[in-house]
């Protein structure tokens, strides 16, 4: 068994991952790029049936299985692998209130709240309370924070929106909308 990675190192193995899948897609031959493609879909598939029958033994097992699971699906990496393979049994919304539990006292240190309005079509709605004593980096901060929690428990989000949000949208590279905080 290999040694358990730290969260930089799998994100940092993520990144190579992603780097290496965009080499493939400019390789210039056509039958190449489908056949590694093929490769990765399989794979995938594999991990995906291992996972399905991991799960249902958890299932099986009643409390303690529920337990386990509950704490892998709160875990950052195998949560991550439970949600890429459809498996995450924690809805879009319920990661959502995970993360804004997260986050809520970074911003009650800035003088802030924050509630989740819904979710629709995948956009996360949310909404500012209190006030941040002036702070002229409160409103830097409380964007970062609410938007590294959120897409980090809720990737498959679409976007965020926050009441107050300015017209002009900031978007990932992915084209995910981003929370652009005003009147804070």
């Amino acid at each position: 068994m290999t040694d358990r990675l730290d969260g930089p190192e799998f994100q940092s193995r993520l990144q190579r991952l992603d780097a290496l899948l965009q080499d493939v897609e400019r390789l210039a031959d056509p039958a190449a790029r489908s056949q590694v493609g093929e490769v990765v879909r399989a794979l995938l598939e594999l991990h995906c049936a291992g996972l399905e029958s991991i799960l249902e033994h958890l299932e099986s097992a009643g409390e303690p299985g529920a337990a386990v699971l509950n704490a892998c699906a709160r875990d950052d990496m195998a949560g991550g692998l439970l949600l890429l393979h459809g498996l995450h049994p924690f809805s879009l919304a319920e990661r959502v209130l995970q993360a804004l539990e997260q986050v809520r006292p970074v911003l009650r240190s800035h003088g802030g709240n924050v509630e989740m309005v819904g979710v629709d079509g995948g956009v996360v709605r949310l909404r500012l309370t209190g006030s941040c004593h002036g702070c002229a980096s409160s409103a830097v901060t409380m964007k970062q924070t609410i938007e590294e929690a959120v897409l980090g428990r809720a990737p498959d989000a679409v976007g965020l929106e926050v009441e107050g949000v300015v017209d002009e949208q900031e978007t990932t590279p992915d084209g995910r909308r981003l929370v652009v905080l005003t009147g804070i």
